[in-house]
């Protein structure tokens, strides 16, 4: 049986990890190359950097971080934000990413998907998927969450994947930043409808709530921020947990 995964996020802006609530309420979290080095003593299985603005500012993401961060770090590496040509997601591999994260850009061209995968392998392909429930289904967000589509995040996920994804990054915009456990309808839903793996985000606030993701869903990992960079849960700490719980992680 194949390990879950562990993975902190970097939500980055202007320069720095932030937090927020619900996509809003940004506080500072600290300093990523540090945290990104704490992570990879803590035996993260990944690490997740995602420039928050990127899109919505019309920018590329910071380059130099990404290299910084990359330098420190023997951990897989996925990198997101402003990500939409190919070229982009090439300025980013070759700075020290392992997986580019694309989200607007591949809502608004699946091609890019494509692309991307041709040119690196699939396994380099992360579609972020930010989906928020509207009372009748999940639906999917783009631009930073700003944007409502008419996609559920089931039907974007399949297609995502005929399109050469390898990865999908599955963030609940209703419980993103609040604790309160993540999502599970949602993401039992989008990791049944796709065979590829489907990383479980927006939430997380005790153990149990990655006990619950892993035991209610097929999800491969989950990936969590504030509780891991204020160190409410240390990482080591929460695998053990999981491990006494008979959740196949890697120690």
């Amino acid at each position: 049986m194949l390990k879950k995964r562990i993975i902190p996020c970097l939500d980055i802006k202007e320069g720095r990890t932030v937090k927020g609530v619900n996509f809003v309420d940004i506080r500072d979290a600290g300093d990523p190359v540090g945290l990104a080095r704490k992570y990879v003593e803590q035996r993260a299985d990944e690490l997740v950097f995602l420039d928050i603005t990127a899109t919505i500012e019309k920018r590329k993401t910071f380059i130099e971080l990404v290299g910084r961060i990359a330098a420190e770090i023997n951990l897989p590496f996925t990198v997101g934000g402003g990500i939409s040509t190919i070229d982009d997601a090439a300025l980013l591999i070759s700075a020290g990413a392992d997986k580019v994260s694309i989200n607007t850009s591949a809502f608004q061209n699946p091609d890019l998907i494509t692309g991307i995968a041709k040119r690196f392998g699939s396994q380099c392909v992360t579609v972020a998927i930010d989906t928020r429930f509207n009372g009748m289904d999940w639906m999917v967000y783009i631009n930073a969450g700003n944007t409502p589509t008419s996609l559920s995040a089931v039907e974007w996920a399949k297609r995502a994947e005929r399109q050469g994804a390898g990865e999908i990054l599955l963030t609940s915009m209703n419980a993103d930043g609040t604790n309160s456990g993540f999502s599970i309808d949602v993401t039992k839903e989008v990791s049944k409808s796709v065979s590829i793996p489907v990383i479980a985000s927006g939430g997380a606030g005790t153990m149990e709530h990655f006990r619950e993701v892993f035991t209610k869903t097929t999800c491969s990992a989950a990936l969590a921020a504030s509780i891991f960079h204020y160190g409410e849960i240390p990482v080591p700490g929460l695998k053990e947990y999981l491990s006494g719980k008979g959740i196949n992680v890697r120690r």
